[in-house]
């Protein structure tokens, strides 16, 4: 074999083993790129189901935060009154949360002006057979009750206080109260007579049709 053709091979032999040595080298890194993409495909599962797993854990936990709303209770300053004239004359009950969380009204406000012995009588329903009305009043939120006055018979004459319950989710029971407000005191003119009040609702215009006073 002469020295030409025996450098001519040797050079074909390295050709073959450095083709062989890219070959491994680029399947090596498919291999290591593959096992990256599966580990980054099941990272990013995991991700989601925890995400969606804390979402549930959530909702539930809002839910049971909802259940455990307290009961309101009344204050003076909780409690506001105001008189509307006309046709559609009324009084509107106000009841301010002022809480930083939601709390639960029940049927509608327990209220005896000038001390009387029994409260004003329920327009929707009686003390007996209660129709199960429960609100969730928000923090900051408000309720609204109206006592229709737009006979001569259910306006009356002015009233010097009221004295307030807020009943309970039955109708012997009474969650908070009494506090009484004086009208005088808070320069009010506030008119009732043999009338009835609303139950609670969540906006002023949903108890003033409740009351037939609404527009």
């Amino acid at each position: 074999m002469t020295a030409r053709r025996s450098r001519s091979r040797s050079a074909a032999y390295a050709a073959l083993a450095l083709g062989l040595t890219g070959s491994l080298a680029l399947t090596g890194c498919n291999s290591h790129s593959s096992k990256k993409s599966k580990k980054s495909s099941s990272s990013s599962s995991k991700s989601k189901k925890r995400r969606i797993i804390g979402g549930g854990a959530a909702a539930a936990g809002t839910g049971a935060a909802s259940r455990r709303a307290p009961d309101c209770y009344p204050s003076t300053y909780k409690v506001t009154f105001s008189q509307q004239t006309g046709p559609k004359s009324h009084v509107a009950v106000k009841f301010k949360n002022s809480t930083s969380r939601d709390c639960k009204l029940y049927n509608a406000p327990l209220l005896r002006f000038n001390n009387a012995k029994a409260p004003l009588p329920l327009l929707q329903g009686t003390p007996g057979h209660l129709d199960g009305t429960r609100i969730t009043v928000p923090a900051h939120g408000y309720a609204y009750a109206v006592i229709p006055t737009n006979t001569a018979a259910t306006k009356g004459t002015e009233q010097k206080s009221v004295t307030i319950d807020f009943m309970g989710i039955s109708a012997s029971s009474v969650t908070h109260g009494p506090v009484t407000v004086n009208f005088a005191e808070k320069r009010l003119h506030i008119s009732v007579g043999k009338s009835k009040v609303t139950n609670w609702s969540s906006s002023i215009h949903g108890a003033q049709l409740a009351g037939g006073v609404g527009k």
